[in-house]
Formats: structure tokens, sequence, C-alpha cells
């Protein structure tokens, strides 16, 4: 063969092989473009493009004053790769080291993960920024670092019950936090990311835009808050009590200043367990107890309404003694017969079952609906009681009796705090709330979450309001609440204590929900305090109204309310030893028969002292100028009077037996 031919050959070899390669890379190319694009842009996405969750931070809780109480804080999330990690043994070494994690552990994950084919695996949730850093600086292609946020309360245990708390995965799980979960926790958004080789990001595409959660403001105070908690966790302490609530309301508006629990929790701890879960709750919204003497302020008011009595109507207190349908009761102290006044001044137990007995059955229940018991108050806090107010078909015929003294409803604290604001605000029924809407103060973007509470139901008379107010004002003055008289203000309440029912024993036992509910001032309140103080020893007048004096004190002061009393006045009547105000009795439930404690026996006279005679001076406390005016006269006693309004504090002293003809010198305020 020529070498012509053979070079011919040859070209056309390589001509045919040329071609074929060129066909098959065609024909792979129509495979790549064409038929399998789909498949593999697919790939090519996944490969470099990775979709991010961006969790929403939730909306930031601030107290009236625009002092954050809840916030949200940036952290990250750490994430590895199990499959592109050289070594996971040195790997898991290393992070547990910085992270604080079990090496055991985290290896066992990260093998765990490796053999089931896994490409992700979150090491550890919120990474505090420390451990971030350290971490970043060794540039781990296989670490991933995603954003996020944490639930931070800056205060700790600071209304704790009231905000609430979250769980692992950011969500409310108590108070506010879950009463308002859909409005603080806003929307997820969603981002893809182009990545390098590494996984970098550096483009990003918006899927679905992230929502902030929604600022919220309280009309919680923080500083009143702060001594309302102090103040009653000393009590509790004190008295070796189970538990404690207490609620500070503003009576017009409704708005709560502060709700304190306790015990009490911190809020950036996780739950331990079933026990501590329910150490969270709200107990002055959840927990509902019987009332006991605090009751008969309802009682009075709807007697007031709806019979003849008036304040000095003289009520029949039987020595103590009553035969209600068979049911033999008896009172904490042997009185024959005292005023209406009187009866609420003393806490006398008789003397209220005489006054309900007057009201009758249906007009009682009326008159307790219409404050409110029996009824959520609509606060956007989980769990909330109604409390417990029988329908009259429920009703025995010593059921009457019961009711009058706090027996047979149960109410909690912040119903008892919604039924005194009735009183102190003019007789309107206005629901508690605890959140405010409007223009925000400080660094607050956007208020405009507010609770929906309609308008306000008058619920009894302006002019009765203004009765009970001087007759709650005469159990502080005179009665079972002396120990609630503040500096500078003047201040009305009613002291309770009812004996806790034994279930398993079915008797009654010698722990008491002792209680105060009270307002100052008494002419213009602005607020009303109600403590409760579940498993005490003592008295509501004893171990609840020296609380309601802290607290009310300090939040008068805190809101710079102006003082109604001189502030070097000598009060009427010094204060004694709380009287009983013990309440006891439910329905087909033992009776106490015997009064509760011994009387002290009074003072040995002095054989030495002069002996003078003439009239005793009575107690003038409470009472307006005309009255002290006539009782004086009858007396023939010679009075001179100073100030307006109502006898503050006089001298000599109430009981003072004084010569013939020497003045009597009363100081009268508003």
């Amino acid at each position: 063969m020529n070498p012509k031919n053979i070079t011919q050959n040859r070209v056309r070899w390589i001509a045919r092989v040329s071609l074929l390669g060129f066909a098959l890379i065609f024909g792979r190319l129509i495979q790549l473009q064409i038929l399998d694009h789909a498949d593999l842009l697919q790939q090519a996405r996944t490969q470099q493009v990775k979709t991010v969750e961006v969790q929403a931070p939730r909306g930031t809780i601030f107290d009236r004053n625009g002092r954050p109480l809840a916030m949200s804080v940036p952290v990250d999330t750490v994430i590895v790769n199990p499959q592109r990690i050289p070594d996971r043994g040195v790997a898991a070494e290393i992070l547990a080291k910085i992270l604080g994690l079990d090496q055991d552990e985290l290896t066992r994950r990260v093998e765990t993960a490796f053999k089931a084919g896994r490409g992700y695996l979150v090491v550890k949730k919120h990474v505090n920024p420390e451990e971030a850093n350290r971490l970043k600086h060794l540039n781990l292609e296989w670490v991933e670092f995603r954003p996020g946020a944490r639930r931070y309360y800056p205060n700790g245990s600071l209304a704790a019950h009231v905000v609430g708390s979250v769980n692992h995965e950011q969500e409310g799980d108590a108070g506010l936090e879950q009463g308002l979960n859909d409005e603080l926790q806003g929307h997820t958004g969603v981002v893809r990311m182009t990545t390098d080789v590494r996984r970098r990001g550096f483009n990003t595409e918006i899927d679905s835009a992230m929502m902030s959660g929604q600022d919220v403001r309280l009309t919680i105070d923080r500083r009143i808050q702060h001594v309302a908690e102090r103040s009653l966790a000393k009590a509790v302490i004190d008295h070796n009590c189970k538990t404690g609530s207490l609620v500070v309301m503003n009576p017009h508006t409704g708005e709560l200043l502060a709700v304190a629990n306790y015990p009490t929790f911190d809020p950036n701890l996780p739950v331990q367990g079933p026990d501590d879960m329910a150490g969270r709750r709200n107990l002055a919204v959840v927990a509902p107890f019987e009332p006991g003497s605090v009751f008969k302020v309802f009682t009075i008011a709807a007697a007031l309404e709806t019979t003849n009595l008036t304040p000095d109507t003289v009520i029949n207190c039987g020595r103590g003694v009553i035969n209600l349908f068979g049911r033999i009761i008896h009172d904490h102290d042997p009185y024959s017969a005292l005023s209406m006044a009187d009866v609420l001044a003393k806490s006398s137990n008789i003397g209220a079952i005489q006054v309900g007995l007057r009201v009758g059955e249906q007009r009682l229940h009326e008159y307790v609906k219409r404050f409110g018991f029996g009824d959520q108050t609509g606060l956007p806090l989980p769990a909330e009681s109604s409390g417990r107010v029988f329908r009259l078909s429920r009703w025995t015929k010593s059921s009457i009796g019961s009711v009058a003294m706090g027996h047979e409803v149960l109410s909690t604290t912040v119903q008892l705090a919604q039924g005194a604001a009735v009183v102190a605000n003019g007789g309107l029924l206005v629901r508690p709330r605890i959140t405010v809407a409007g223009p925000a103060a400080g660094a607050i973007r956007n208020v405009a979450l507010v609770e929906d509470k309609g308008q306000p139901v008058r619920a009894i008379k302006p002019e009765t309001a203004i009765t009970m107010r001087q007759l709650m004002e005469g159990v502080v003055l005179r009665g079972t609440g002396r120990a609630a008289r503040l500096d500078g203000y003047s201040s009305a309440g009613k002291t309770g204590s009812a004996q806790i029912y034994d279930e398993e024993t079915k008797h009654y036992t010698h722990k008491y929900n002792a209680s105060f509910m009270g307002f100052a001032p008494v002419a213009n309140p602005a607020l009303v305090v109600v403590v409760t103080l579940n498993g005490a020893s003592k008295y509501g007048g004893a171990v609840a109204a020296p609380v309601f004096r802290e607290v009310a004190g300090a939040a008068l002061r805190i809101l710079d309310v102006p003082r109604d009393l001189p502030d070097q006045l000598t009060p009427a009547a010094e204060p004694e030893q709380p009287a009983n105000d013990v309440a006891i009795a439910e329905l087909g439930r033992p009776m106490l028969t015997e009064p509760i404690g011994p009387k002290p026996a009074p003072p040995a006279p002095d054989p030495n002292a002069p002996v003078l005679i003439g009239p005793r001076v009575p107690d003038f406390s409470g009472k307006t100028m005309r009255a002290v005016l006539e009782e004086s006269v009858a007396l023939g006693l010679k009075v001179r009077f100073s100030g307006k309004g109502v006898a503050r504090a006089q001298d000599p002293a109430a009981g003072t037996v004084i010569a013939a003809g020497e003045p009597v010198r009363v100081q009268f305020a508003r």
C-alpha cells in the first residue's frame, strides 16, 4: 500500500472517531441540557441553594412606664453536617468543650446521624455570644450558625406570674406569654440563600417576609409590683403561710397596677417538672377560695339598696348565738346588739346573718352577681377561674346565712378587687384590665393591643357607694382593720378570716384564708388593694391588714397622690390587737360552737390612782361634725372643733373619764 493511501485511511479513521466522539458529546449534551435538565437543576439547587427559616423575634412586653419585662435577644443555633466532618471524634471533643456539652453523648449523636446518612444535626440551640464567637474563630467549614432569638426576662422573677414564660420552642407556656402568644410570636420568614462550596452564603432571596411579634404595654407598674411582691413574701414567710396573692387596682379604670403571688419563679430558667409548672400558676386569677368576712361588705351594700336598714339601725345579735333553721351558730364575741355600721366594723357573724335575712335569698344572690362574682373578669391570662356562686335552686334554708358572711361562695383575689372597686369608684362594675393601648412610651414602637371590656355597668347607687366607704372607713378607724391605717392618707377596708375546710377529714381546720380588702384615700380612692394569705394561723386583721398598709402607702407615694390627712395627726383611737373576724358557715359542715381564743382579762385598777367623777369620752372617729355635736350635747360635753370633714383625731382619747367641764378637742379632716 502506497504511503498516500495509508495517510488517507488514517485521516478517514480519525474523522470517523472524531465524528463519533462529537456525536457522543452532542448526545450527552442533549441528555444533560434537555432530557435530564430538570433533575440536574434540582440537584444543583440542592447543593448550591439552601432554604433558611428566619425566626421572628417575639414582641417585647413593657410595664406601664416603658420598662421592659420580657424581650427577645439574638442568639445562634450551632448545626453540623456529619457527612462532611473529617474526624467525628475530634469534632465532638471540640464542640463539647466550647459549648459545654457532654462529649460522649455528643459523639453518640454525631455517629448516629452519620450512619443514618443525615447531613443536618443541631448541636446546641441558643448559644450565648461568647461560645458562638469562640467557635466562629475556628473557621470550621462543617459548622453552620443559624440566627435566632431567645426570650430574656431582665427583672428575673418580678411579675413572673403575669408575664409568664416560654418553652424550648419559644412559645408561651404561662402568663401573658401564653395568653397573648399569637400576638407576641409574629410570623417566621423563609430566605433562599445561594452558597459556595463551603456552604457560605453570598446571595439571598426572600421567599416570605418575617414579621416580628407585636409589642405589648401592660398596666403593671414595676415599682409598685416590687413593693407588693416584697411585702407579700415577707408576710407569707413570717406567718408560716402556704401561699399568698395580692392585687393593686385602679378602681376607676380597672387597670391592674400590681399582681403578686408567692411563691414565685424565675422565667429565665426552664421548667423542671410538673411541680415547677404548677408553681407558675397565677394564684390571684386561677385559685378561688371562700372569702369569709370581707364578703360582709357586699351583704350590707345589698341591704342599703333593698331594705330600710341604715348604718344606725340596731341589729339584734342574740348575745352571739343564733338558731338558723336548726343550725346553732355562735359568734366570735357575744354581742347583744350592734348598729349595722358596727356589724361591719366589729365583723359580727350573727349581725351579718340577720342583715342577710332581711335582704332575702333572691336579692342577696342578685347583688352578689352584680358585684361580678361567679363570672370571669376576662383577663387574657390562662386558666382564669370564675369562682363559684351557686344557683338559687341549690341553696338550702341556711345558705343565706353562709353567703352573708362569705361562705358557700368562692372568689379569686382579682374578683375581690373588682368588687371593692365598685364601692371605691361610686357604684360601677369596672372590669380589670392588664394591657393598655395608645402611643408608645420611649422605645415602644407599637402598642395596639387592648382588652375590650365594654362600658362599665352600674352595680349600686352612688349614694350607697358613698355610705359603704364611710362604713368601711369605720372598720379601719375603730374595728378589726386598725392595722391598715396609713400615714397621711385616710383608708377604708374589711378584714376576713375564713377557716379552711379539710376535704379529707370533713372538718374546718385552724388555718385561715386571712385577707384584707381596702382602698385609699376614702373621699376619692386612687387604688384598691386586696391581700390574701392562705394557711395563716392568725386573723386577717393581724396578718393581711399590715401588708395593705405597707403596699398602699408605698403605691400612693409612687403615684404622687395628694395626702388628705395632716402629717402630724394622732389617731382618734390607738390601734389595738385586731378583733376576731372569723366566719365559719358552709352548708352541711361542722360549725364553730365556741368563741375562738381566750379574751384578755381587764387590767386591775390602780388603788392609788385619783378617782375622776365625770363623763366618759366617746369615740368620735369617722363621724361628721353634726354627729359629734349631737352626741356631745346629749352627754353634756364641751367640744372644741378644728378643721372640716370627719373626725380624725381627738384629745383626750376615747374611753377616758374626764372631769366635769373639761373640754374635748376634736380635729376634722377630709
